[in-house]
């Protein structure tokens, strides 16, 4: 009985989950944490037609860290993430912290951050981080989710025409390079480790 809940345990963790050492769940938390704040950091400027947009990294974090640790622990590490830039930490892009950015216009990309990363653990959890075309699925079905928040709340503030022209549009160059990267992370590490063919 015990081998058998050790073999349904397994069928609900991400392939990462499996393949590293096993690991205190608060230090699997504090790493995530630590790398969606650094990504958070880095900004890359693509063109657009009324000037360079930047694009951070802290979207393909999110869904990655989802990616990896699964359901509950990406959700969980991505609302810790929050508290601590809500508390004052200088956690969230470009160094920004407070919860004037939780209840601003940025604020339903946040929360959005926890339904996205809980739904791209919910598909590694199914063996979805295993593939390249499902990855591909999942990366894109989270960056929607996170966006579908965050123009929900725009809207709140604005109109809808407004927060599409601010919150979807320029955005979508940078998504696509995000949802590509993010899909390929996990698919190749799985052939590496695993020795099979993505």
């Amino acid at each position: 009985m015990a081998t058998g809940n050790r073999l349904l345990s397994k069928q609900f963790e991400t392939f990462f989950m499996t393949m590293t050492p096993p690991t205190h769940p608060l230090a699997r938390l504090a790493l995530a944490v630590l790398f969606i704040s650094l990504f958070a950091q880095l900004t890359l400027t693509l063109p657009y037609p009324s000037g360079g947009i930047p694009v951070t990294g802290q979207t393909f974090a999110v869904l990655l860290t989802g990616y990896l640790l699964g359901k509950k622990y990406g959700a969980l590490a991505i609302l810790i993430y929050i508290l601590l830039g809500v508390v004052g930490l200088p956690v969230f892009a470009d160094g920004e912290s407070g919860i004037e950015v939780l209840t601003g216009g940025s604020g339903g990309y946040l929360i959005g951050f926890i339904a996205g990363a809980a739904l791209t653990g919910f598909f590694a959890e199914k063996g979805w981080d295993r593939s390249f075309p499902k990855s591909l699925l999942a990366m894109t079905l989270g960056t929607l989710l996170i966006l579908l928040f965050g123009i929900g709340r725009l809207a709140q503030m604005y109109t809808l025409p407004q927060a599409l022209e601010w919150g979807l549009y320029p955005f979508i160059p940078g998504a696509i390079v995000k949802i590509i990267l993010g899909a390929a992370v996990m698919p190749i590490y799985y052939r590496i480790t695993a020795g099979r063919d993505l």
